[in-house]
């Protein structure tokens, strides 16, 4: 049996565990494996090579995060869309990464079904299953029987806990404002977004955010709240959490409010990376890292963002975590890697200063 399958038979005992506990706070799904190395990326387009996953089964992860944009679908034919994720599963590097450790992942509006779409998508009940199929999720997984596919993974004994929040920020959003700022690429803000006025603006939909409002009690020393879009910077005018600022601030508050510790957001879609850091009064930083592309970067990106902590990189890459329990201070480094698996951004984090 594959390390795969392990995964799915396990995932469907536990899930059935965690219904019948009625314990809460709870992740959707609970591991004891602890983790040590974690991998992640978005953006592949699954008719380009994709020699990327060389490197990232070299990195020997134990896990790997697709944070969206796994295919590039854009179709309202269900059909369509089911052969190009099945292209992408069929990507040799790909299908030797799946043997190797399990995979866990959300989606974007490419693999979603249309660029920048978000509530008013038609297939958007039928792109799930597909996706859910491409991730290998059992016919009786939670992940299949609520609108959405947002999801949460706890994994490691107490003491050594991930605790993964995977966001749908497709599924429920409500449409963007457009203002098409045609500034010079140069000075770092244009594209066809702007911050939305509009009071009943969305991003997660009511249950979702009621649903993630429990997962950051859940007890855990490092938690990775995976969003497809970028959840800090307010520069660049393509998709992120600052066009719904109201959502934004209330994403901030919550994680305040509940007092959630360990959080670091991870994210993709700009086809570049970067990290982003945000002060806070009297608590913990908040880090995101963004790792974007994993075969089709932009070569040049230049956008402003007035958090970005340190350089971009504008090549294919990918994300990867490195923990390290039994450290006198347990620590996590986080890192973006170019083609070959070389570090070429950086950030260390001390576990308990989270």
């Amino acid at each position: 049996m594959t390390l795969r399958n392990i995964f799915i038979v396990i995932t469907a005992v536990v899930f059935l565990s965690n219904s019948l506990s009625g314990k809460e706070p709870q992740a959707d799904f609970v591991f004891p494996q602890r983790l040590n190395r974690i991998t992640c990326g978005s953006c592949s387009k699954q008719d380009l090579p994709q020699p990327i996953w060389q490197a990232i089964i070299a990195s020997e992860p134990d896990l790997f995060i697709y944070m969206g944009d796994n295919i590039y679908g854009d179709s309202e034919d269900l059909n369509v869309l089911a052969a190009k994720w099945e292209k992408q599963k069929s990507q040799p590097g790909y299908t030797a990464l799946r043997e190797q450790c399990s995979v866990i992942g959300t989606w974007d509006d490419h693999d979603y079904g249309k660029n920048d779409a978000g509530i008013e998508y038609p297939q958007k009940a039928g792109s799930q299953q597909l996706f859910l199929d491409f991730l290998d999720e059992p016919d009786n997984s939670l992940r299949r029987t609520r609108e959405g596919v947002y999801a949460s993974y706890l994994y490691g004994p107490a003491g050594q806990q991930v605790h993964i929040i995977l966001l749908d920020t497709r599924y429920f959003r409500t449409p963007l404002k457009k203002i098409m700022d045609q500034s010079p690429t140069a000075e770092g803000h244009s594209g066809p977004y702007g911050p939305t006025d509009d009071p009943d603006a969305n991003m997660l939909g009511d249950a979702q955010w009621k649903w993630l409002e429990e997962q950051l009690k859940v007890p855990a020393q490092l938690r990775l709240i995976v969003s497809s879009i970028q959840v800090l910077p307010l520069e660049q005018r393509y998709e992120k959490w600052e066009n719904l600022p109201t959502e934004r601030a209330r994403l901030l508050k919550l994680i305040e409010k509940t007092n959630s510790d360990g959080v670091v957001f991870m994210s993709g879609d700009r086809h570049a990376a970067e990290f982003s850091k945000l002060e806070r009064d009297n608590q913990y930083p908040l880090l995101e890292m963004t790792s974007s592309s994993l075969n089709a970067p932009r070569k040049y990106q230049n956008e402003l963002n007035s958090f970005r902590y340190g350089l971009m990189y504008n090549e294919v890459n990918f994300g990867k975590i490195l923990i390290d329990w039994k450290a006198e201070t347990p620590s996590a480094v986080f890192s973006i890697c170019d083609i070959e698996g070389r570090e070429m951004l950086q950030v260390p984090v001390a576990i308990p200063s989270l």
